[in-house]
């Protein structure tokens, strides 16, 4: 037994050495200056610290540090400062040490990253992940101090989803959605375009493992077509750069799984009808590095000389970068193959940048006692003061604060000026009065108007790229709640809520002392217990709500709330709506009774998956956000009550709670037989003609025996739309309709919505 704990001691030790020097050799060959003897302390003091310690997957605990660091280290392009923090990322949280120890060894500056990274820690794989919404806040505080805190983060989050294979299926679901929902926007907002695609490729494999894989064998089988396609396509534009005497290469950049299934899903199309699957991308070396936006566009005129370019799609970011830093001018071509075929032009150094990011930016200085950096000015830091503005007034609610935030991640950018002729940078979607609260909340506050390219418009218009915009005032105009409803910016939407939240307290005190006094005349005690009773009697959910109601006099207090503490009135349904999608069961006994909600238990095994079959899908929730039907990738969700939710895993609904109540997330899988009917929608479009919906019927109810439950069909100019709502088991009798429906002449477009 000895010998065996040796040789896996030795093995560990051979695995722990090889992964550090692979670290060191990486950090050797960038350009920082070489703090070797640092960042060795910093190993040895965290292999110390962990020694005996093993993760989930089996290896020693030591080797996630050093991952972390490889990653800041090669991925992100950081220095010693960030490596050795990354190194010693956990000491603090997971060991006896202290972040003092930490600034005793190694200075300040390792202790407040170590430090910023403890605080935002607790509960990533823990039982504490509700308090992820909590954790977010304060990641995006520490942030502010320091830049690299976030991307140290980001670099943990990556190998944790790297090596997610270890952790139990409601972990899996939990962790995932909570990276694309927080951390891909995040990589993206920094500009780390590879580790954002790794991060949501890694989301949607653990989430949707069937349809990653079946992508990816698409995309294996298609790779040929697409190289014949690629090499084609460029031959003539290599050509063309060789004769302007360019250093220069050119990449195939092949679109990533979770993109195109974002795609099928938002468009709701088949791999088949996906066309931007493939990119080209030139990456010349600038023969004068001033001039290198001019060498952009000279390499456009000559490739516009080859293939026609598309109007509508040049899309350039030379001139205003977007806000995370990311240059270059996108073309799309049309190839001699009929394929239109996008190309992005960028010099070497906008390559970096767009890979790495903000990282790429950063000069490095000598100094006597560490590589200080100084963070590229400018929009970075406008949205860094944005987001201490909404921390400054943090939302009551976490999920409300995430959407805030989540708001300005992942928005596409356009310029709007000001009547000065200033260029403001704005998210795409944003309306006049997200103008005018960007430039000073109290514009917003009392804005009124605004003129847009000299044209008077209301509030609520959507400014253009290139808009010219000029806000209208007056002292007399005060914020109004159905503003929150068409601002789209974080900013605007906090502040509107900031300021509604003020004026709601005085209504909120007046309704609560309203229900005090009359809970009092009927005999009752005010308690939490009756007054979240009348609240929910009235289908608010919070207390604060029902207060402000009561308060502004749109609830008023009567009989039926008497009878309701009484408890005479009849219970309300609270089922959840499932009757809608499980509209009705072949053998139903008469005598059968309605079976209770299932109630979860205090020691409820969380990490075992629960089975949805015929037998026991009255005994969950089955919400309207979704309508997920057997074969539908699922998760559950422990709601307030202790009972259990059934989410699509895309549900958008399904995101948010896994982001804040990661620990109420449960796996879950079907287990039906064909004996429930369930709703599905299918979209169909085409051109049309005598009797063709009256083949589409004859397809859909006599070949397959399956009732339509609604047709809506209208037709313009011989084209013809439509959706067909039908009860069908399960996700395979949608797809054995839909392979059916294909055969039916001039019907060119079929698709479930889903």
């Amino acid at each position: 037994m000895d010998d065996d704990l040796r040789t896996q001691e030795q093995a560990d030790d051979q695995l722990i050495n090889d992964a550090f020097q692979h670290l060191l050799d990486d950090y050797m060959s960038s350009r920082h200056r070489k703090k070797v003897d640092l960042i060795t302390k910093a190993f040895n003091f965290a292999r110390q610290a962990h020694k005996g310690v093993r993760r989930l997957s089996g290896e020693p605990y030591i080797m996630h540090p050093i991952a972390v660091a490889q990653i800041a280290c090669s991925e992100i392009g950081l220095g010693s400062t960030s490596i050795c923090s990354a190194l010693l990322h956990d000491v603090v949280e997971d060991t006896d040490y202290t972040v003092e120890d930490i600034s005793n060894i190694f200075g300040p500056k390792i202790a407040q990253i170590v430090d910023g990274l403890t605080k935002i820690s607790g509960g990533i794989f823990g039982e504490q992940a509700s308090a992820q919404a909590e954790n977010f806040k304060k990641l995006l505080l520490t942030m502010s101090d320091d830049i690299r805190v976030i991307l140290i983060k980001i670099a943990d989050r990556l190998h944790n989803m790297r090596t997610l294979e270890s952790q139990p299926a409601n972990k899996q679901y939990k962790i995932a959605g909570e990276t694309l929902y927080i951390y891909a926007p995040l990589a993206n907002r920094l500009g780390l375009n590879k580790i954002k695609s790794e991060l949501e490729n890694l989301s949607f494999r653990f989430e949707h493992p069937e349809e990653y894989a079946t992508i990816q064998k698409k995309l294996a089988s298609t790779q040929a077509s697409r190289h014949e396609l690629f090499d084609q396509f460029t031959g003539p534009i290599e050509d063309a750069l060789k004769r302007l005497g360019l250093n220069y290469h050119i990449k195939e950049r092949v679109k990533t799984p979770y993109s195109i299934w974002s795609k099928m899903q938002n468009k709701h199309v088949t791999f088949e009808d996906i066309y931007d699957i493939l990119a080209v991308r030139i990456i010349f070396t600038p023969k004068n590095r001033d001039e290198e936006v001019n060498e952009c566009f000279n390499i456009y005129v000559e490739l516009s000389k080859i293939y026609t370019a598309h109007p509508d799609r040049l899309r350039d970011w030379l001139s205003h970068p977007k806000a995370n830093g990311y240059q270059a001018l996108h073309v799309t071509l049309m190839s001699k193959q009929g394929r239109w075929i996008e190309v992005q032009i960028r010099s070497d150094r906008m390559d970096e940048v767009a890979e790495q990011g903000l990282a790429a930016h950063w000069k490095y200085k000598e100094g006597e006692e560490d590589d200080e950096y100084t963070e590229d000015e400018g929009e970075l830091n406008e949205w860094l003061r944005t987001i201490k503005e909404i921390l400054d007034d943090p939302q009551p609610d976490a999920m409300d604060f995430l959407d805030a935030i989540k708001l300005n991640l992942f928005a596409s950018e356009i310029f709007v000026f000001t009547p000065k002729g200033e260029i403001k940078t704005m998210p795409a979607g944003c309306t006049a009065l997200d103008f005018a609260f960007n430039i000073h909340t109290f514009l917003g506050s009392h804005c009124i108007g605004a003129k847009v390219n000299h044209k008077l418009v209301p509030l609520s218009h959507k400014l253009q790229s290139g808009d010219q915009v000029e806000i209208l005032m007056s002292k007399s105009q005060h914020v109004q709640p159905a503003w929150v409803n068409f601002v789209s910016t974080a900013k605007a939407k906090s502040k509107i809520q900031s300021i509604l939240r003020r004026a709601n307290r005085e209504s909120q005190k007046q309704g609560e002392e309203l229900l005090n006094a009359w809970l009092q005349k009927q005999g009752f005690e005010p308690t939490v217990a009756v007054i979240d009773q009348l609240a929910e009697y009235h289908d608010y959910h919070r207390r604060d709500e029902f207060f402000l109601a009561l308060g502004e006099k749109t609830v008023l207090l009567g009989e039926k709330d008497v009878d309701e503490l009484k408890g005479k009135n009849k219970k309300k349904d609270d089922n959840g709506g499932w009757r809608k999608y499980v509209p009705f069961v072949k053998a139903k006994k008469k005598d059968d009774e309605e079976p209770e909600l299932f109630i979860v238990p205090e020691k409820f095994n969380r990490k075992k998956p629960i089975f949805i079959s015929e037998d026991t899908i009255r005994q969950y929730k089955f919400p309207t956000c979704c309508h997920p039907i057997p074969g539908d990738d699922i998760l559950g969700y422990i709601d307030n009550k202790n009972q259990i939710e059934i989410h699509k895993r895309s549900c958008p609904v399904a995101a948010k709670l896994k982001t804040s109540y990661g620990n109420r997330i449960l796996d879950a899988k079907w287990d039906m037989h064909k004996r429930l009917f369930f709703d599905a929608t299918i979209h169909i479009s085409g051109i049309d003609r005598i009797g063709l919906l009256n083949e589409v019927t004859q397809v859909i109810s006599s070949q397959m025996n399956v009732n339509i439950h609604k047709v809506l069909i209208t037709c313009e100019d011989d084209i013809f739309e439509g959706t067909l709502e039908i009860r069908v088991h399960d996700r395979d009798d949608v797809k054995t309709i839909i392979d059916n429906l294909k055969t039916v002449p001039d019907l060119k477009e079929i698709s479930q919505i889903l």
